[in-house]
């Protein structure tokens, strides 16, 4: 059996417009298109994980509507359909090549519980390990706050880092990204490596996009600053280019390569801490405190809080923010705002279940770096 460092893993995001005809059903020529070349990336020895967009707009025709639907529950309702046709036609073409094909379905509670984070994280690596090719979309049929702008774009970036992939490929109907909107400005120049996504290039992104896809560049720039924070190469490249997710592998593809340079990853602890906890509340620091804080001080006394905002329990996420209310990082705090709100206002006279040793860390600083 091949060892794992002899093999790459590659999570690949494509986009409703590149795997639908222009009147929403599923293409077919498209999909035998990505399913060979993801063939050939197996045959090769890769580990492939595939985020796969396209259940809305693959399933609404067959409700009867004419247009894509706005509503919630219409949309919802032809997830429901077109996420069955889409898994019927991938299992059927990857058997095609001997291989076999998984779904799995997350929702946004699946990755902000550090539990069932872990959880999901075992489940892709089994299939993995096992020759599966897992086929990951986001629970469009029971969500109610996630279908909207640039969700699988984000949903990749987080899957590639909860896998450990060394490269996410995101392919779209456009071919990378520019100083400009190439659809509006014809001189607009093609980018061809990105190592720190500047607000200049965020500014120069626009809201690039499909009418059939509900992810447009600022999506994307989003989903690759949290691959590059984790240590991950990314490509946005266009998925009807010959060869684009063979070649982009080999880094010989058309189109934009996003890697960080000179930063260190962020570990697993620290990649849910910042993509995916959901912090309850918020810790205002003392002035001097806010300055240890950025400077790497890992636990937190009662003295250095001056202010707490929102209700948390114990255990919980919580951001730290300095008096001028910037970021400053997250922390896991070992006593509830009751608590620490109970210490602050009277020291010297609380009761036996809500008092604090002056001296006790009562929030450990888990990732000191502004999150975003």
């Amino acid at each position: 059996m091949t060892s794992r460092t002899e093999i790459k893993r590659v999570a690949v995001k494509i986009g409703s417009s590149s795997l639908t005809s222009l009147h929403g059903e599923i293409s077919r020529r498209k999909l035998e298109t990505l399913v060979d070349q993801i063939a050939q990336l197996k045959d090769r020895g890769y580990e492939v994980i595939l985020v796969s967009s396209g259940a809305v707009a693959a399933g609404y025709r067959k409700l009867g509507f004419i247009q894509k639907p706005e509503s919630l529950p219409e949309k919802q309702a032809s997830a429901s359909i077109g996420q069955g046709l889409l898994m019927e036609a991938y299992s059927k073409l990857f058997l095609a090549h001997g291989y076999v094909a998984s779904q799995i379905l997350i929702t946004r509670s699946d990755f902000s519980d550090e539990y069932r984070y872990h959880n999901v994280r075992n489940t892709m690596n089994v299939l993995l390990e096992r020759g599966i090719i897992p086929i990951i979309n986001e629970n469009d049929t029971v969500t109610v706050n996630r279908l909207k702008f640039g969700d699988n774009d984000t949903l990749a970036a987080k899957v590639a880092g909860l896998i450990d992939a060394d490269m996410l490929v995101i392919l779209s109907d456009i071919d990378g990204l520019y100083n400009d909107n190439p659809r509006s400005n014809p001189k607009a120049q093609r980018i061809r490596h990105v190592s720190d996504i500047t607000p200049e290039i965020e500014a120069s992104a626009g809201d690039a996009g499909s009418e059939m896809g509900t992810g447009g560049m600022r999506s994307k720039l989003d989903a690759f600053k949290i691959v590059m924070a984790s240590g991950i190469k990314g490509f946005l490249g266009q998925a009807n280019a010959p060869d684009i997710l063979l070649e982009a592998v080999e880094e010989a593809a058309e189109g934009t390569y996003f890697e960080a340079e000179g930063t260190l990853p962020l570990s697993h602890k620290e990649q849910w801490l910042a993509f995916n906890s959901g912090p309850e509340g918020e810790i205002v620091m003392e002035k001097e405190s806010s300055r240890d804080v950025a400077n790497g001080n890992v636990a937190l006394s009662p003295q250095d809080i001056e202010q707490i905002k929102g209700k948390f329990s114990s255990g919980a996420v919580v951001r730290l923010l300095d008096q001028q209310g910037e970021e400053l990082g997250l922390g896991i705090v070992n006593y509830s705002s009751a608590q620490l709100m109970t210490f602050k206002e009277t020291p010297h006279k609380q009761t036996e279940q809500s008092v604090i040793d002056p001296e006790a860390f009562v929030c450990h600083v888990e990732l000191s770096i502004p999150i975003g």
